[in-house]
């Protein structure tokens, strides 16, 4: 059996000031490339959504649809460090239907630990799930499922007031046991306000260079898509890359140059 990290590991990374790197996975072929990069760990992210199911926003994921992708990111990564985000609903409800659903997500996905959303009001469900043997990763500042509240994607803890705000956050979520919580577009000084005032680690998200790790979502980082969001840098193009390939494809099909003598059987 493979030995895989445990929640302790992140810890000491953040106690040794050694960055973490957390990057999406979706499917089995890019989290096997994730964890030949290295990567810490691979998150199941409801962003699964818009970038490879093609909704608008996170909110129309399933839990079935969620379990779905983990499974195969788990088999795709065996011995990865791999976090399944609760979708939107599937832990607001009730703490029984959180509890649930989150032992799912490691008894079905073999996912290692779940995240999910929310600050001082989130304590006592990270609490509850912890206490049942869940790891959890909690997520501050700019919060996607509830989009349609904030009225849109906006920069949180701009203002003193709401900068107290996300920093009280995430000391309840401290206090309540998660091992690590995102830092999801604040501004840079208060990711670092905020890092340095926790003993779990951060990880951000367009929060600056201070958090104890970063993580980003698969589509950005390899540029599948044709934009993407200032926090993202873009490390290839492999959209392009795809589209000229494929065109490529279709071109030498509609001429008759493929497939030709070395392609075919004889």
């Amino acid at each position: 059996m493979l030995k895989r990290t445990t929640v302790a590991a992140f810890a000491k990374r953040k106690r040794e000031n050694e960055k973490i790197v957390m990057i999406t996975a979706y499917d089995a072929p890019t989290a096997a490339a994730a964890a030949d990069a290295g990567i810490d760990i691979l998150l199941v992210g409801d962003s699964l959504a818009p970038t490879v199911l093609g909704y608008r926003n996170t909110l129309p994921v399933t839990m079935e649809q969620m379990l779905h992708h983990a499974a195969a990111v788990r088999r795709g990564a065996p011995g990865s460090f791999v976090v399944f985000d609760l979708p939107f609903m599937s832990y607001q409800e009730s703490l029984e239907k959180a509890l649930h659903n989150a032992g799912r997500a490691l008894k079905e996905a073999d996912a290692d630990a779940v995240k999910l959303e929310g600050g001082a009001e989130a304590a006592p469900l990270i609490e509850a799930l912890v206490g049942a043997g869940i790891p959890v990763m909690a997520h501050v500042g700019l919060l996607p499922q509830r989009v349609q509240t904030a009225g849109g994607y906006r920069i949180q803890g701009r203002t003193p007031e709401a900068a107290q705000r996300v920093l009280a956050d995430a000391r309840a979520v401290e206090a309540a046991g998660a091992f690590a919580v995102v830092l999801e577009c604040i501004p840079s000084e208060l990711g670092k306000t905020v890092t340095e005032s926790l003993n779990i680690p951060t990880i951000g998200i367009g929060s600056g260079m201070d958090c104890s790790g970063q993580v980003q979502v698969m589509n950005d980082v390899i540029g599948l898509f044709e934009s993407a969001p200032k926090h993202a840098k873009r490390y290839a193009e492999v959209g392009r890359i795809v589209r000229e390939a494929l065109s490529s494809y279709a071109s030498e099909v509609r001429g008759g140059v493929f497939p030709d003598d070395e392609h075919s059987f004889q």
